[in-house]
């Protein structure tokens, strides 16, 4: 973790803690996911497969290689040439299928049916959420005191495992990018629905539905739901680079955006902690 302040980033200022999850292996938090998976479940006689718009992906097919496990990985059209390179690079067999992660999914689930691979979900499986919420156990032992976290949603897996593990000590609040606001919907319909997968973060933050497993658990323990728009996140990635020469895709910088651009107002008091959750890029320039 590292420490800021909004006022190095031309902002009003707050200070501001980062978790820093795109240092993990393969570049984002999913690593946590991935392994927890590939060590608690035997994989099938095709090895495992998995449905990701890039990072999920790219975690499942390195844990597979470090466990010396087949992997196939299903992504969309949308999937950025940084993801496909890294998938690819960690020997798993790459199938672009449809323009969205959803079509991918579908692509995934037909695979499975017929050769017997582990299916890996990047997102809506027990053993993904326990994985992710390992972030949170994490986060408490290196900074206790905090009364917020920020934290970027697509599927839910991470903040639904980091909300689970929290159970209400930290106020946790949820970002979405406004092109895909698919907690914000399913938590005013009171179920998982449809919503609109567009927008500069769409490869990591625009599944079709939420999970149902996090639903739940977002109900009891995510306090606010909030958007920010495209211009808001390209903005926090420049500020990212410009001032600490982080790199970050877009989905790693949405709950900065929240908190640069104001869509989230802290209390005078507030000590906030923002997750920046993946950096497979390759820009470093945002202009």
């Amino acid at each position: 973790m590292i420490d800021a302040d909004l006022a190095d980033f031309g902002a009003p200022s707050h200070p501001v803690a980062f978790k820093l999850e795109y240092l993990q292996h393969s570049g984002s938090f999913k690593a946590r996911g991935a392994f927890a998976n590939l060590l608690t479940r035997q994989p099938g006689p095709a090895g495992v497969a998995a449905a990701s718009g890039g990072n999920h992906g790219a975690a499942v097919a390195y844990a597979a290689q470090k466990l010396g496990i087949p992997t196939s990985i299903f992504i969309p059209e949308i999937a950025p040439q940084a993801k496909r390179k890294k998938i690819a690079g960690y020997g798993a067999q790459l199938v672009v299928g449809g323009d969205r992660y959803a079509d991918a999914l579908a692509a995934c689930n037909t695979f499975v049916e017929q050769s017997g691979a582990l299916s890996v979900h990047a997102y809506d499986m027990p053993e993904t959420l326990i994985g992710q919420g390992s972030v949170g156990l994490e986060l408490e032992e290196q900074r206790s005191a905090i009364d917020t976290l920020l934290v970027a949603v697509g599927g839910g897996g991470l903040i639904g495992g980091i909300a689970a593990w929290y159970g209400g000590r930290v106020k946790v609040v949820a970002v979405e990018p406004e092109a895909a606001p698919t907690l914000h919907m399913a938590l005013e319909a009171g179920h998982p629905v449809d919503a609109p997968a567009g927008g500069i973060a769409a490869d990591s933050l625009a599944p079709r539905q939420i999970g149902a497993l996090m639903l739940p658990i977002a109900q009891q323990h995510v306090v606010a739901s909030i958007l920010v728009e495209d211009d808001a996140i390209r903005a926090a990635q420049q500020a990212l680079w410009d001032r600490m020469r982080i790199v970050t895709e877009p989905g790693g910088a949405a709950a900065f955006a929240a908190f640069l651009s104001g869509v989230y107002r802290p209390e005078r008091d507030e000590r906030v902690a923002v997750l920046l959750c993946g950096a497979n890029t390759d820009a470093v320039s945002f202009t």
